[in-house]
């Protein structure tokens, strides 16, 4: 049973990727992208485990992010997606996507999915992310612990409403 429901969470999630997804941000709003942090096509202080603090419902399984930094000779970002049953049995499913420099704090993620990801703002100490795509597909904010924050946690949502996202339909976790 767990395994069935998992595998439609999964088909579900799939579908969702593969298909058009909704624009969460008004596109004519220019899109920023932070100068700090590692040189072009580097994960420099970003590389390690964020946990998903808010997102859209695209993502509504995403637990973590994960920067790998020379995974198998390049970077790449592990997304760890959750899925539970009615009893509340959860499993975690782990996706490697590889990530290919597109600028500073700029990559283009492909692998069974494909997005590109672009650090709009980052905290100084590299705690929290606001994190998303000129194309509005979707937006995170990201976070080293999964409680406490909430300051930053704020300026992240700010930060992406400053840059033409709709952060009234993301769902905080």
């Amino acid at each position: 049973m767990k395994f069935h429901l998992f595998a439609l969470a999964l088909l579900v999630s799939a579908c969702s990727v593969t298909g058009v997804a909704p624009s969460y941000r008004d596109t004519s709003v220019p899109l920023s992208v932070t100068t700090r942090g590692a040189p072009a096509g580097e994960f420099g202080k970003m590389a390690g485990p964020w946990f998903l603090r808010a997102g859209y419902s695209r993502d509504y399984d995403l637990a973590m992010v994960n920067f790998l930094p020379g995974y198998a000779s390049g970077n790449a970002v592990e997304l760890r997606r959750a899925a539970c049953d009615l009893s509340g049995d959860c499993v975690t499913e782990d996706t490697v996507l590889r990530a290919t420099a597109l600028g500073q704090n700029r990559w283009q993620l492909n692998g069974i999915e494909s997005r590109e990801l672009w650090v709009i703002w980052v905290d100084d100490n590299f705690r929290t992310a606001a994190i998303g795509t000129p194309d509005g597909s979707y937006a995170w904010i990201l976070n080293r612990e999964a409680r406490g924050g909430a300051d930053r946690l704020r300026a992240a949502r700010e930060i992406l409403e400053f840059n033409g996202y709709d952060t009234s339909r993301l769902t905080e976790r």
